[in-house]
């Protein structure tokens, strides 16, 4: 089979290569799959570099989130099991944690499904308790995490505010869904916020981005207002003033997706199947910005790592619907 290899860290462009190598074979409780789709995740390219919580031992095949073809024909979505993942012909996965693709979704669009969407309703429902009526705030929303977000608010029926950074994805943000939204790079986040909501702020503020977007969302979060912390796009980890949030009367929420697999398993098959009712009736879709085919992995993963994008960049493999 092909598969892309990282045998030393560095950019995902210099360090990924494309080479001939034998399927992979299954642990204990894990299965083969045949990849048809594999989404392409910032942590990608910090595997790449070694900046990732998890460093598998080099060499290794990238890609975390995959859609892929059981050996009786079923389409199911999985993590791949690192040092196997998701940029080959074949990964391999724990069997227990298998999800079944949503017939409304195409190959590429339920491989960008898992993550995105799982954390997004994590932060927003189980942290967050976001309610009908409140005012959504989402940073980067014409991204991948973004993206997830701000439909998951529309379904909630949220006011959304989506911040994007340059006018070409202010196009996006508003296809998404967003009532409302801020090129931070033309316009003050802060004031546009401000005036946005009538001087009240936004009652949940979705970070994904860290740095001076979580300074801008401590001056525009509402009273009992919730923060949920998802990442640090930015490559900057804010230090929060907790004397501001006692005097706001504000809440700082962090979200680790990843633990519920271990600590609580059976909530993410419940968030699975309440994702797969929103896709169903259409108020959820995964915006799938570019397919690319497998020989194309690395310079995608650079793109995601260089912020060119928009929604989600899929590596599809041949024969993929």
């Amino acid at each position: 089979m092909q598969a892309w290899h990282v045998h030393e860290n560095g950019e995902p462009s210099e360090v990924m290569r494309l080479e001939e190598a034998e399927p992979p074979i299954p642990g204990d409780g894990q299965v083969l799959l045949k990849v048809r789709a594999a989404n392409i995740n910032f942590p990608d390219a910090l595997l790449c570099r070694g900046q990732y919580q998890v460093r598998p031992p080099l060499p290794f095949t990238p890609g975390v989130e995959i859609c892929g073809e059981t050996e009786d024909g079923r389409r199911v979505i999985a993590n791949p099991a690192l040092p196997h993942g998701g940029f080959a012909e074949y990964a391999v996965a724990d069997a227990a944690a298998l999800l079944p693709a949503p017939d409304a979704l195409d190959d590429a669009e339920a491989a960008a499904l898992h993550i995105g969407y799982q954390t997004g309703w994590f932060g927003l429902h189980r942290r967050a308790a976001l309610q009908a009526g409140e005012t959504l705030l989402v940073h980067a929303a014409a991204g991948g995490v973004g993206s997830a977000a701000v439909q998951l608010g529309k379904a909630a029926g949220a006011t959304v505010i989506g911040v994007v950074g340059g006018s070409g994805k202010v196009a996006v943000a508003k296809d998404l869904g967003c009532d409302v939204v801020i090129d931070r790079r033309a316009e003050d986040v802060v004031a546009a916020v401000k005036d946005a909501t009538g001087g009240r702020g936004a009652d949940v503020i979705y970070d994904p981005v860290g740095g001076e977007a979580y300074a801008q969302s401590t001056k525009v979060v509402a009273f009992e207002g919730r923060i949920v912390v998802v990442g640090f796009a930015s490559g900057s980890i804010p230090s929060p003033g907790l004397n501001h949030a006692l005097v706001k009367n504000y809440s700082i929420l962090g979200l680790h997706w990843g633990l519920y697999n271990t600590k609580d398993p059976k909530l993410v098959r419940h968030c699975h199947e309440r994702l797969t009712e929103l896709a169903a009736r259409g108020a959820i879709k995964p915006l799938v910005s570019e397919r690319v085919p497998l020989g194309g992995a690395a310079d995608a993963v650079q793109k995601v790592a260089d912020g060119r994008t928009t929604g989600r960049v899929a590596v599809v493999l041949e024969g993929a619907a």
